[in-house]
């Protein structure tokens, strides 16, 4: 059994393909793991506050000191980070928007990326504090990105890899759904990224 946590952040909806990959991913998941659970957090229904001062002060004041603002102001991230140390398995589904991408889900990592928290500075450099976690990344893009000539303007799957593994979460398989806007390929996008899982 696994606790499952599925990070949604396109607006889309039933429409959505990084939606329906992911929730395949889940699929795949509970039938190797029977009687797992799923918390869903909807980036789009639920969204999370794009950094401002309040956030920042609350992150570098010790929690003894915290102020009913500062309190307030740090919710988001203390709820995030917990959500992910309560978990086994994250599942994260990213649409390609304007090469990178979605600003709310940029939001939620701004949130959980917190020095002493969830990596830590030391003489050997940075360390990432959240271990032991899979992560499955159910990438959409209406062109192809997996390679050929556009490959070099995917900035999603990189960014996401490296800002992961900066926190710890270095165990990441990512599945895509691509070249849903190219004539001839829409129908097949999404089989070919469901038929593409393969949990490890």
């Amino acid at each position: 059994m696994k606790k499952i946590l599925h990070i949604i952040s396109s607006p889309r909806g039933e429409a959505s393909l990084s939606i329906k990959l992911g929730n395949a991913i889940i699929e795949k998941i509970k039938a190797e793991h029977p009687g797992s659970t799923l918390k869903e957090i909807n980036l789009v229904t639920q969204p999370f506050p794009h950094l401002e001062e309040a956030h920042l002060a609350s992150f570098f004041t010790p929690a003894e000191n915290w102020t009913s603002e500062n309190i307030a102001a740090i919710k988001y991230s203390e709820d995030a980070i917990q959500e992910i140390l309560d978990t086994d398995i994250i599942v994260i589904g990213a649409p390609l928007y304007n090469f990178s991408i979605p600003s709310n889900l940029k939001a939620w990592i701004d949130h959980i990326v917190r020095k002493g928290i969830t990596f830590k500075y030391d003489e050997n450099g940075a360390e990432g504090l959240i271990k032991g976690k899979k992560v499955y990344i159910a990438l959409s893009s209406g062109g192809i990105y997996s390679d050929g000539p556009m490959q070099p303007f995917d900035y999603a799957e990189p960014y996401l890899k490296f800002i992961l593994t900066f926190i710890g979460l270095t165990d990441i398989s990512v599945f895509r759904a691509e070249g849903s806007s190219i004539p001839g390929m829409q129908d097949a996008a999404l089989e070919k990224g469901i038929s593409s899982i393969h949990l490890n």
